[in-house]
């Protein structure tokens, strides 16, 4: 079995509003698969549905090859958008708490927040309520016993909110660690720049719907459109510019790089190659910059998403 979650047209409704029509995903062991969507898209029925916290109308779900069970909480950690600690007990009480009714005994337990609590630095916390830690402290502790417990399957939704870039990095970097060990995570965010950084598949869903999913690069593929920004040094671009235009499509350029030279967008309508328009370009000036335009996570959610 190649995938460790599927979601077989899964649908589900609140009264009259539909909040999952026929959703079906498959999620590869081993990935960081991205769950996207505009708010009020569907993600979080989902997310909740895989954790059983509800139940679909329709469709199932199915957990490593077998249909989800109440037991599989144990398989599954999830890291919420909206935190879940208690404000007045202390940290270690509470983690301990919160690992054993994941499975563990108090040993194991014990001995694995001793291991997150040095690696993350944060030994000193033990005896801290949560009261008395920042947004971002407390996600760390939210965070370690979301993993504590070794699941099959994590799910974080949003798991960089309240976090500075420093301990945002330092939290991302765990997610890969755990995905080299063998977890398979599912990753819900509105942060486009995460989404380039962790996925290596994606959903998109809008108003219920699954309207794209796939290999990110595969997907990349797909939408780019043969175009190239380059960079080149003449003294006069007017000129140049009218020359280009008139062998090439040439679009508006924004790009940024560090000399001070004529900017612009090429894009190959079956008219050659890179190679033959880099053969071209340095004919006629010196080429500073030549990069094919790839589409970003943000360009391909905001097209998708307006195009539907």
């Amino acid at each position: 079995m190649n995938n460790m979650l599927e979601a077989h047209s899964v649908s589900k409704n609140f009264g009259n509003f539909k909040a999952l029509n026929n959703v079906s995903i498959s999620v590869p062991k081993g990935s960081i698969f991205g769950l996207l969507g505009p708010n009020g898209a569907g993600k979080t029925t989902l997310i909740r549905i895989i954790n059983q916290i509800t139940m679909p109308d329709a469709g199932k779900v199915i957990l490593d090859g077998l249909d989800l069970k109440p037991e599989n909480i144990r398989d599954i950690g999830y890291l919420p958008e909206e935190r879940g600690l208690y404000k007045s007990m202390k940290v270690g009480e509470q983690a301990l708490y919160l690992a054993q009714l994941k499975g563990m005994s108090k040993a194991d337990a014990k001995a694995r927040l001793k291991y997150w609590f040095e690696k993350l630095e944060i030994g000193d916390w033990w005896h801290k309520k949560i009261q008395e830690l920042s947004k971002g402290q407390a996600q760390k502790i939210q965070f370690i016993v979301t993993v504590l417990h070794r699941p099959k399957l994590l799910i974080f939704d949003e798991p960089f909110s309240g976090f500075d870039p420093i301990n945002a990095s330092l939290i991302k970097d765990e997610i890969l660690q755990l995905r080299e060990e063998g977890s398979t995570v599912i990753f819900s965010t509105h942060r486009m720049e995460s989404v380039e950084e962790l996925c290596d598949h994606i959903a998109l869903i809008h108003k219920s719907n699954k309207i794209l999913d796939g290999k990110l690069t595969d997907i990349k593929r797909t939408y780019k459109t043969n175009t190239f920004e380059v960079g080149l040094q003449t003294e006069n671009s007017a000129q140049l510019t009218q020359e280009i235009s008139d062998k090439f499509e040439v679009l508006p350029a924004s790009f940024k790089n560090l000399n001070d030279d004529l900017k612009l967008n090429i894009k190959l309508n079956g008219n050659g190659n890179s190679n033959d328009l880099l053969s071209y370009l340095t004919s006629k000036a010196e080429v500073h910059h030549f990069v094919e335009v790839i589409p970003t996570a943000n360009d391909i959610f905001i097209q998708t998403v307006k195009n539907n």
